[in-house]
């Protein structure tokens, strides 16, 4: 059998996964060529770390959900487990700012569902009729349509209004830097679906699951604990940087934009393109750039996927790090942060207090705040200039927390049409890209603009795009 060629691009999570495992089938013995095209100058995609004077500030993503396996078994596969860190849980609460004060999330919340009846008896962020309401919540009858909703449709039928504008809005809609009222339910969270169907009640689905919880296990000895939200000693540059070096960065060449991709009756049944003049001639491409880009490059190979992959929408965002000397912060940071509803009209969408949530981010003294501007509702922040940005992120600062002090130091990371939005629809503009993609075999997508937006999610896309091109070419 001839040596086989894929070429990969794109060198973000979904991309370097794909990279590694081609690494890995080479190293099986596969008769197998590869590469890696990205058009930045580096790796990584929108997981970048900086290291400076013995801060780690995460621009990007800074830290992964640890019930999602993807991410501690790729820590595995390269060797940096012991690298893993959980969160300072000793000092975790989280706030919503609501009626001009922050109020702390009552125990017991799950996603946006109250399952512990204190708490949120007892809680000043809801209305006795907002409290009324969601207690409802258990009587309202499951939706038999079958037909998919607006996230914020879903929370106002079976919670109410204020738990979307105090709660759902915020935590759930503010992950995805998304607008619930664009929100398909069906694409974003098909498990609060599910539980409806099955219980009828998300608050009798959410006790069941927390009743059927066994206690975690005592850590091993050694063992790194494991909590919701883990994360990276070094942050999370450490798990792209240790897969492009186990992949092999010889074969990872940044600066290189793809212009197009050409489709061929002859073998290898594609040439790509790049601006620079250079081709590269491949039996299977891997496609992990986002899809607006991919768009621009597959428009001339078949037009109608072009015309779709470019109809998925995307926001922008922005997140500005701030340093100070902890003594004149006039703040505990105790705490992991906050959350700001759209329908306070701030200019943030949320803070972390990343020297609280992870140990080690901040030298001995000081205090570390990352803050995220921009989102569905002001894109236009993201693109301020960062004099401008991190004085913005100060009065808010200031007028949420009374934060007074000059910070020391700032970091401004922009990720311009950074986030993809699963909009109502978007399972049909899957199905549709799907359907297209089968008229040109040895054509793979992958990444965050289709089926799951995390780093885990984008890195096992990318090991199934792998898994199916080596099942293609070596009919496996």
């Amino acid at each position: 059998m001839s040596m086989k060629r894929i070429v990969v691009i794109g060198g973000g999570a979904a991309g370097l996964a794909s990279a590694f495992a081609l690494k890995r089938a080479v190293d099986a013995g596969k008769e197998l060529d590869w590469i890696l095209l990205e058009k930045d100058n580096r790796l990584g995609g929108k997981i970048q770390t900086v290291y400076e004077d013995d801060f780690i500030v995460d621009g990007g993503p800074d830290c992964y959900l640890s019930e999602k396996p993807w991410m501690a078994q790729m820590a595995a596969r390269v060797g940096i487990s012991e690298q893993l860190l959980g969160s300072n849980d000793a000092r975790k609460k989280t706030y919503i700012y609501a009626s001009r004060k922050l109020h702390e999330l009552p125990d017991g919340v799950m996603m946006m569902v109250p399952t512990r009846f204190l708490p949120f008896a007892t809680t000043s962020l809801f209305s006795w009729p907002a409290k009324l309401r969601m207690g409802m919540e258990l009587f309202v009858p499951r939706k038999s349509d079958g037909a998919d909703e607006t996230l914020a449709s879903f929370v106002r039928r079976r919670l109410g209004r204020e738990c979307l504008d105090r709660l759902a809005e915020p935590m759930v809609g503010g992950v995805h830097a998304s607008d619930p009222e664009q929100m398909s339910l069906r694409a974003t969270f098909p498990r609060f679906l599910e539980m409806e169907q099955k219980y009828g009640s998300l608050i009798r689905a959410f006790i069941a699951a927390r009743g059927k919880m066994p206690p975690p296990p005592p850590p091993k000895p050694g063992a790194i604990p494991r909590t919701y939200f883990m994360t990276f000693q070094k942050g999370m540059q450490q798990i792209t940087d240790a897969m492009a070096d186990a992949a092999g960065r010889e074969k990872l060449l940044t600066g290189k934009q793809v212009s197009c991709i050409e489709e061929r009756p002859t073998q290898p049944h594609f040439r790509v393109h790049a601006t620079d003049g250079t081709t590269y001639e491949a039996d299977a491409v891997i496609v992990s750039a986002e899809a607006y880009l991919a768009a621009s490059f597959l428009r001339e190979l078949d037009n109608k996927l072009a015309d779709v992959l470019d109809s998925i929408p995307w926001t922008s965002a922005a997140t500005v790090s701030l340093a100070y000397r902890a003594e004149r912060l006039g703040h505990d940071l105790h705490g992991f942060g906050f959350l700001v509803p759209g329908v306070e009209k701030c200019r943030l969408m949320a803070a972390t207090f990343s020297s609280t949530k992870w140990l080690g981010r901040a030298p001995a003294g000081h205090a570390l705040i990352r803050a995220f501007v921009g989102g569905p509702h002001n894109q236009a922040l993201a693109e301020l200039e960062d004099d401008e940005m991190i004085r913005t992120v100060r009065d808010e600062l200031r007028e949420i927390m009374g934060v007074e002090a000059e910070p020391e130091k700032a970091w401004v990371f922009r990720w311009l049409r950074g986030m993809p939005q699963y909009t109502l629809g978007h399972l049909e503009r899957l199905e549709f890209i799907d359907r297209r993609i089968e008229d040109h075999p040895g054509l793979f997508l992958c990444g965050n603009s289709y089926r799951g937006i995390g780093t885990g999610d984008c890195m096992n896309s990318g090991e199934q795009a792998v898994t199916k091109a080596l099942q293609l070419l070596f009919g496996e």
